[in-house]
């Protein structure tokens, strides 16, 4: 496996954390609604394409475990005696969805890298709050949960190399890296994942 490690550009704010330690509830709801969504999103690359063996067994084990993850989340959920809210649009994945090209390779590129951005944002925000709650066992899963979030960038970094020439891979990384820095300077801070 190639090693695809990157950094994101900017860092999540202290203003975010402030938002997910001081409403943890709303977080972990909308926590929950991203793992199903992760999961979908999987099962929609293997519709997508399923002429691609290497991806196709990827995105199915990976669906499983956003799947997985979201029991986790929906037990966390119910223990606190929270009902799981209807769904709702994520300004930060839409925007980022709207850089997306068209075209049938640009496309799939983008949707792996586009992929790979959400989930090292999602690793470094699991992680940030790993490191801050006072809960021990949420401080437990959310750092299990930041490696997991870690390996799933590193995943679809590994799959955009395999179906895609490193240097073009290397300079659209660059441009979804400096598109995410901007979407995520600009959203305004809620406790919610993203």
């Amino acid at each position: 496996m190639m090693n695809g490690a990157f950094s994101l550009k900017s860092k999540s704010s202290g203003a975010w954390l402030d938002a997910i330690m001081n409403n943890f509830d709303a977080f972990l709801l909308d926590h929950a609604a991203n793992e199903r969504k992760a999961s979908s999103m999987a099962m929609s690359m293997v519709a997508h394409y399923p002429d691609k063996d290497r991806l196709l067994e990827a995105m199915i084990d990976l669906a499983l475990e956003e799947l997985n993850h979201f029991r986790q989340v929906v037990k966390l959920v119910r223990k606190r005696g929270l009902l799981l809210a209807p769904d709702e649009k994520d300004p930060y994945v839409n925007q980022l969805r709207a850089s997306i090209r068209r075209g049938k390779q640009h496309y799939f590129l983008d949707r792996l890298l586009s992929a790979a951005v959400i989930e090292a944002r999602g690793a470094e925000r699991f992680a940030l709050i790993a490191d801050n709650i006072d809960d021990e066992e949420l401080k437990i899963f959310y750092a299990a949960l930041a490696k997991s979030e870690a390996s799933h960038h590193l995943l679809f970094i590994e799959l955009a190399h395999h179906y895609f020439d490193a240097d073009e891979v290397k300079t659209r990384l660059s441009d979804w890296l400096t598109i995410e820095t901007k979407i995520i300077e600009e959203l305004p801070v809620r406790a919610r994942l993203h």
